[in-house]
């Protein structure tokens, strides 16, 4: 893993060629699908914000990427989502298997939604995603 990047792009250069890719297309989707995304490092991670929150960490390991928090979603994308899940909020796209961008793409469709629900509902409270 990159250590101490002060930015996404040194983040990502520090990788390999192919993890580079896969990470850059992961930075790409959630750029796209995130209503003013900012960008940061935190956690040594790169990072995704919306409204100046953090909304999702991505980061490059020995075997796999991993993405979190990714909250519950419906039983629909869920039953996708299980089996990339590694822990309660985590997800886990092990490299020898292609990486499912469809289903990250959903994933980032999800999150915006939580997160814009959250501001719209008061009685929600503080939005943990």
């Amino acid at each position: 893993m990159a250590q101490s990047a002060a930015d996404i792009e040194e983040y990502i250069g520090g990788f390999p060629d192919e993890i580079g890719e896969i990470l850059r297309r992961i930075r790409q989707i959630f750029a796209d699908r995130v209503p003013d995304a900012g960008e940061k490092i935190s956690y040594q991670m790169p990072t995704v914000t919306m409204d100046g929150q953090s909304l999702v960490y991505f980061a490059a390991w020995k075997q796999h990427i991993g993405m979190y928090p990714i909250p519950v979603a419906d039983e629909a994308l869920e039953s996708r989502i299980a089996p990339y899940r590694a822990a309660k909020d985590t997800v886990k796209f092990v490299y020898r298997k292609p990486i499912p961008y469809d289903l990250i793409e959903q994933i980032a469709d999800l999150m915006v939604s939580r997160r814009l629900d959250s501001e719209l509902d008061p009685r929600q409270g503080e939005q943990t995603v």
